[in-house]
Parts: structure tokens; C-alpha cells; sequence
């Protein structure tokens, strides 16, 4: 059994971390899977939108903890570096939108993978947990550099360190995701958002991205020259002049990502 199902379809590329009778808790097969996989997502001028979500009741509940204390397996520092540091940089690298779709809990690594794709939408029986201090750990994947610029400083600091389980409706609420929808509505909804991204202009939201990323460090007039330079960039796409056409014709654009 493969521990990370691929496929494309319009566009999307839908991969499921697939470990079910694990809670999709990342091993280091299923973590250099999935770095493979964001490169070629990256590198396909075909995929327009990435889909990341889990199988059976679970997103991902973290690292596979008989892995982490196995004498034989990576060690602790490894399994940082080498697994979760390269997939949190292809997440935010890669120059097309990435949306989140956890369909159950997602719990300390796997919480935090979610909060570096661009969008992220739960189920309402979903939760987040930063579940870290439960085992005398602290957060990792990104998440001591997301949460608080998601939640706020001290928000983020509670979580951490209390390891509370946070709900769906919570966590939308406190702009920790997007949004949730019921359970009976998730898969329907939440891949209607990923066909909506790949009908979009690729190249624009990539440079969106960009912008966003380096958002993250510069002053203001940093991030105005960003602005002016990549918005120079997504005017000299072909995405650009179909849309101003379709504008000026009252019809809809029909945007081909380039």
C-alpha cells in the first residue's frame, strides 16, 4: 500500500497521506513521498492547484512516535531536517496555490503542515492540536513561525504550551484557517475550492505568493517594490491580456495559467 496516494485530474494534483491505521502519522516514507511529490507538482506546467488531505478519519496526527524512539530509525534532529524542513519549504516555494483539506485531526506536525498551505479549510469534526508539550517537545514544522502571525503572539503561545484541542468552528473563528464546512459537505466543497484556484490565473497567484513570503520580513517600502515588481511581471502574462479582453467583451476569462 502506498503511503501517499497521487493523482491529477483538471488541473489538480490530489495527494492523500495514507497511513489510515496510523492517523497518516509521517514515517520517512511517507515524508520523502511527499516531497517528491511537491517537486513534481512544482515542475508540471499542467498542475494548477495542489489538494493536500489525509485518508480515513484522520489529516495527520504528527510523527510516527515508534519511528522517532526506534534505536535503529533517524533521530530526532533528522527527522526535523530532513523530513519536515524540506516539505514546509516546497509548501511555501512552490508558485501555486496549495489548499489544506483536513478531513479529521491534525495534531503537532500535521497541524502545523496544514498552516503553511495557502488555504486551509477543515471539517467540522476536524481539530488542530499543537500537541508538542504533551511529550516534552516544542513546535516544529513551521509552527512557531505561522501560528503567531496567524492568531497572534499570545493565542499562539497558549496553544503551544497548553496543547489545548482546538475545534473546527474555533479555529475558523480565530482566523487560524479559512473556513469549515459540515462533514457531509467537506469533500464536495473543499475540492470546489481547488477547481476554482486551477481556472484561475496561475501565474498571478504564484506572484501572489511571492509577495506573501517576502511579506513576511520586509519593511514597507520593501514590500512596495515587491508589489511593483511582480505586478510588472503578471502584466506580461498571457493570463493578463485574457483578462483585460474578457473584461472589455462582458464574458468570462479563460485563463490557461500562462
Amino acid at each position: 500500500m502506498s503511503v501517499l496516494i497521487a493523482t491529477y485530474e483538471n488541473n489538480i494534483a490530489y495527494l492523500t497521506l495514507n497511513r489510515p491505521e496510523k492517523f497518516n502519522s509521517f514515517n520517512k516514507e511517507m515524508a520523502i513521498a511527499l516531497q517528491q511529490e511537491l517537486d513534481k507538482c512544482m515542475n508540471d506546467d499542467d498542475v494548477r492547484a495542489i489538494y493536500l488531505t489525509g485518508s480515513g478519519k484522520a489529516f495527520c496526527a504528527g510523527q510516527d512516535l515508534a519511528e522517532a524512539v526506534d534505536p535503529d530509525g533517524p533521530e530526532l534532529q533528522s527527522i526535523v531536517h530532513d523530513h519536515y524542513n524540506p516539505i514546509i519549504e516546497r509548501l511555501r516555494r512552490i508558485e501555486k496555490p496549495v489548499i489544506a483539506a483536513v478531513n479529521g485531526v491534525a495534531a503537532g506536525a500535521g497541524a502545523n503542515i496544514a498552516l503553511a498551505c495557502d488555504i486551509v479549510v477543515a471539517k467540522e469534526s476536524a481539530s488542530f492540536i499543537q500537541a508538542f508539550s504533551k511529550i516534552g517537545l516544542i513546535p516544529d514544522s513551521g509552527g512557531t513561525f505561522f501560528l503567531p502571525r496567524l492568531i497572534g503572539f499570545q493565542k499562539a503561545s497558549a496553544l503551544m504550551m497548553l496543547g489545548d484541542k482546538v475545534s473546527a468552528a474555533e479555529a475558523s473563528q480565530m482566523g487560524m484557517i479559512y473556513k469549515y464546512f459540515s462533514d457531509d459537505a467537506f469533500e464536495a466543497e473543499s475540492k470546489k475550492i481547488a477547481e476554482t484556484l486551477a481556472k484561475l490565473p496561475t501565474k498571478a497567484l504564484g506572484y501572489t505568493k511571492v509577495a506573501l513570503n517576502q511579506s513576511l520580513h520586509n519593511n514597507l517600502t520593501q514590500q512596495l517594490q515587491i508589489e511593483e515588481d511582480y505586478q510588472t511581471l503578471s502584466g506580461k502574462t498571457a493570463d493578463f491580456n485574457e483578462g483585460i479582453a474578457a473584461f472589455l467583451e462582458k464574458r468570462p476569462a479563460v485563463f490557461k495559467g500562462k
